[in-house]
C-alpha cells in the first residue's frame, strides 16, 4: 500500500471507541459525463470532494479522516486537505472500503472503534447530519446508516412497461455515511464479496439489522450530469455554519 501522509491519524485520544471516516474516492464517475474522476469536479469555486471533507472536519468528535484513492492519484499531493490518503483503491467500491479499513488498522485504528463510510460524492452532508448519525448509533450494536423515506411512487418495469405499482411503505433510499465497528464490517466485507454496493448491505449479509437514521433529500449522490447544477446551485445558497 502506497500512502501519502499529510496528517497521521492520533491514536493517543482518550476517548474509546474512537470514531474515524473513511471517504472511498477511487472511482472514475462514467455516468457523470466530466472529463476525469467526477469527485474532483469543480462546484461553487472548488472541488467536490472538497465539500464532502469540510463537513466531516468540522465533526469534532472524529479522530480522523482517511480518504482512499487509486494508486496514480495525485489530486491530493496538490492539496491542504489535512486526511491521510492512501492509495490502495480497489477496482469496486467493496474493495476500496475494504482496502481502506485495512488501511486504517495500520495506521492503529482498532477494531471496536467506529468507522463511518461516506461517498466523496455526497458532497451536500452537513457536520449536523453526521452528529445525528454518531448520536443515533454510537450505543447500538449494530451500526447504522443515513436514509430516506422514499417519496415517490415506486414502479416495477418489465420490457420498458409497468408490470405494477410497489408499495413503498416501508421502502428507504440509502445513503451514506454508514457507521458500523471497524472490525465487524471487514469481516462483513470479506464474507460478502465484491458483489455488495454499500456497507449496509455487506452487514445484511451476515444476519444483522442496521439502524435507519433519517437522513435528507440534500444528501443526493452527484452521479449524472444534470446533478452537477442541482449541486452547484444549493452549495451556492449554502450560508457558512
Amino acid at each position: 500500500m502506497n500512502a501519502v501522509l499529510p496528517q497521521t491519524l492520533s491514536t493517543s485520544s482518550a476517548t474509546y471507541p474512537r470514531l474515524w471516516a473513511l471517504i472511498p474516492c477511487a472511482g472514475n464517475g462514467s455516468r457523470s459525463g466530466a472529463a476525469g474522476p467526477k469527485q474532483y469536479q469543480p462546484i461553487a469555486g472548488q472541488p467536490m470532494v472538497l465539500y464532502t471533507l469540510a463537513a466531516f472536519a468540522a465533526v469534532s468528535r472524529l479522530a480522523g479522516t482517511l480518504v482512499v484513492v487509486n494508486q496514480a492519484d495525485t489530486f491530493f499531493e496538490q492539496q491542504s486537505a489535512m486526511v491521510l490518503v492512501a492509495a490502495c483503491g480497489g477496482s469496486t467500491r467493496a474493495q476500496t472500503v475494504l482496502n481502506g479499513l485495512n488501511a486504517l488498522r495500520e495506521q492503529g485504528a482498532g477494531a471496536d472503534d467506529w468507522v463511518l463510510v461516506h461517498d466523496a460524492a455526497r458532497c451536500l452532508i452537513t457536520p449536523a447530519q453526521i452528529n445525528a448519525l454518531i448520536d443515533a448509533c454510537e450505543n447500538d450494536p449494530v451500526g447504522g446508516l443515513l436514509a430516506l423515506k422514499l417519496p415517490d411512487t415506486l414502479k416495477q418495469e418489465r420490457g420498458g412497461r409497468v408490470a405494477h405499482t410497489v408499495d413503498r411503505a416501508d421502502k428507504w433510499l440509502a445513503q451514506t455515511p454508514q457507521m458500523f465497528r471497524l472490525g465487524a464490517l471487514q469481516d462483513a466485507l470479506q464474507t460478502a464479496g465484491d458483489a455488495v454496493t454499500d456497507e449496509s448491505s455487506a452487514m445484511e449479509f451476515m444476519g444483522l439489522q442496521p439502524r435507519l437514521v433519517e437522513g435528507s433529500a440534500q444528501n443526493f449522490k452527484v452521479t449524472y450530469p444534470q446533478d452537477f447544477a442541482l449541486a452547484q446551485a444549493l452549495l451556492a445558497a449554502r450560508t457558512p455554519e
